[in-house]
């Protein structure tokens, strides 16, 4: 059985691992954090602490399972990194130099992150991939739609598509990736990799991603209509995690898919 540590234990996907790990006898939850202002501080089911207060739970868990935002991210990584415990990151919004520090910490403690732990989407990630090495030369666009309280655009699920696509390719996405287009220099370049996000209501996550030539378009869409998918993830990635040593991985290796 593995020790949990929930980080944003109170929002949208932190209340939903809590209630699906406390249905699974693998996992024992030991404490959650929130923010210093959240009326939860002080619950004990699970006990909730502040996320200031991080460095007085840790110690009891296994694994820590963090979606919240870049900065208390990177922060718990570091805590983690002090208390040699084993982390779970479905954080999106993260720069390429905290996606760098995760990298470098990976030498020492066991991390898996993933903008997106759903099954569908990281074979997804792979199918992609594959198709960019046989149709080098088609156009290509994706389209992520998600709730209107999102903060950060594109999604990390978008980029991640994106990134599969410029690796198919052998680029950088760097170098090819376009977000949005507006006026008069909107004019497709070839080779680029358009990347575009709409906000509205309550949408869990839609992406699609086509591929397009003279005559004829590819496209290839993952709908999530629940977190269900998200949350099954993030404890499947927390069960492999459990026995393995220091590395920095991602739902490919939790999946088998490399």
């Amino acid at each position: 059985m593995a020790n949990i540590i929930v980080c944003g234990a109170c929002g949208r996907m932190g209340s939903a691992i809590i209630n699906m790990a406390k249905q699974d006898k693998d996992f024992n939850i030991v404490a959650g954090t929130e923010i210093d202002s959240s009326p939860a501080i002080g619950n004990k089911d699970p006990l909730i602490v502040k996320s200031s207060d991080m460095e007085s739970v840790v110690n009891a868990g296994d694994i820590i399972i963090d979606f919240t935002i870049a900065s208390n991210t990177m922060r718990n990584v570091e805590i983690a990194l002090k208390k040699n415990a084993k982390i779970v990151i479905g954080t999106t919004g993260l720069t390429d130099e905290n996606k760098e520090v995760l990298k470098k910490t990976g030498e020492k403690i066991s991390i898996v992150f993933a903008p997106n732990m759903s099954t569908g989407i990281n074979l997804l990630l792979d199918i992609v991939e594959n198709i960019s090495k046989k149709i080098p030369n088609y156009d290509v666009e994706i389209v992520e739609i998600h709730h209107n309280k999102k903060k950060d655009s594109p999604s990390g699920t978008a980029l991640r598509l994106a990134e599969a696509v410029a690796a198919g390719h052998n680029k950088s996405l760097k170098d090819v990736g376009v977000y949005g287009r507006y006026g008069t220099q909107a004019l497709r370049k070839p080779g680029e990799i358009g990347v575009h996000a709409v906000r509205c209501g309550d949408v869990c996550g839609d992406h699609k991603v086509y591929f397009a030539s003279e005559g004829e378009v590819i496209e290839i869409s993952h709908k999530a209509t629940s977190r269900a998918c998200l949350v099954a993830g993030a404890l499947r990635a927390a069960k492999w995690i459990n026995d393995k040593p220091a590395g920095f991985y991602d739902m490919r290796d939790v999946l088998d898919l490399k």
